[in-house]
């Protein structure tokens, strides 16, 4: 019997291109802004992980969304880095709990 209750959401999936300009796929686990930030960050783990890829690997990206185009930009700042490292931490915790 299947439950007519139940939605499934397609993952949110983007490309972005290596360094040799070979586009790689992406799932987008999760989206949010900093707290006191008018900053966009979303969180993405590979889709295809060779064998030396670890599992568990998550990458973190600034954001800004212009009608159809994403622009994704690197976090190099070391406080940024940790403002979202956090921010995503305390939003997995909370996830977590909810379950």
């Amino acid at each position: 019997m299947a439950n007519d209750d139940l939605q499934y959401e397609e993952p949110e999936i983007i490309y972005i291109p290596d360094e040799e300009g070979n586009e790689e796929e992406f799932e987008v686990i999760m989206k949010f802004e900093v707290d006191g930030s008018d900053q966009k960050y979303m969180m993405v783990v590979p889709l295809e992980g060779g064998d030396s890829q670890d599992e568990d690997e998550v990458y973190a990206f600034r954001y800004e969304e212009d009608g159809d185009d994403l622009k994704l930009y690197t976090i190099e700042d070391e406080e940024e880095w940790s403002m979202v490292e956090e921010t995503f931490n305390t939003l997995l915790g909370e996830m977590e709990e909810d379950n």
